[in-house]
């Protein structure tokens, strides 16, 4: 599928396109993430695409061609305690705005994978799979997952328990088994997560 759908925007007038997108939605514990990208009109680069449908090595290469390329980009993320608290639909939410409030360059348009966001003073977009339509979204997309498995290595030093380095807190099966055996920690796992509540036990240490 191409990636030009932001061509249309441009032919439209629009200069500044912002592309949002997180990463770590369905996982079991750490912060969601999410990234923001200004990438230049026209600019393209074969590497940029689902973050989804790109291999780790991939990935990385991208990531470093968006962040030398782009007019401005910015990451933030929302904690395990807060996404608790919010929800993670408005945990997602807010670190897209956070992402967007962070970038250092005025725009004329935010495309979104599929989120509505509301009070801003320019368009916003939502795009249903929009990280298979439009590179912005798309470059946005691998910012947010690179970023968040970095992350994921400090948290894996951290608590090697889990192996966070290979499963990136997904609800694997080595996570599962770990989660029955060691608990949850708390301010690492999300306790509103149904497989989280379902492996508790008492008797761990939560700190």
């Amino acid at each position: 599928m191409s990636l030009d759908f932001d061509e249309q925007y441009y032919k439209d007038g629009y200069q500044l396109v912002v592309g949002c997108d997180e990463a770590g939605r369905g996982c079991l514990l750490g912060p969601v993430f999410a990234a923001a990208v200004i990438l230049p009109p026209g600019f393209h680069s074969p590497l940029i695409n689902d973050s989804k449908k790109l291999s780790e090595k991939q990935r990385e290469e991208a990531y470093k061609i968006i962040v030398e390329n782009a007019i401005s980009y910015a990451v933030c993320s929302v904690s395990a305690d807060e996404i608790d608290e919010v929800n993670i639909l408005n945990a997602s939410r807010l670190a897209m705005q956070k992402a967007i409030a962070a970038l250092k360059s005025p725009f004329d348009l935010i495309l979104t994978d599929c989120m509505k966001m509301k009070g801003y003073d320019v368009p916003v977009i939502d795009l249903v799979h929009g990280d298979a339509l439009s590179q912005t979204i798309a470059a946005a997309s691998i910012v947010a997952k690179v970023s968040r498995d970095h992350h994921c290595l400090e948290l894996d030093a951290k608590y090697p328990q889990y192996n966070i380095k290979k499963n990136k807190g997904y609800g694997t099966k080595d996570h599962l088994e770990a989660l029955k055996k060691y608990g949850p920690v708390k301010h690492l796992h999300r306790f509103t997560y149904a497989p989280v509540k379902a492996c508790f036990i008492e008797k761990v240490s939560l700190f």
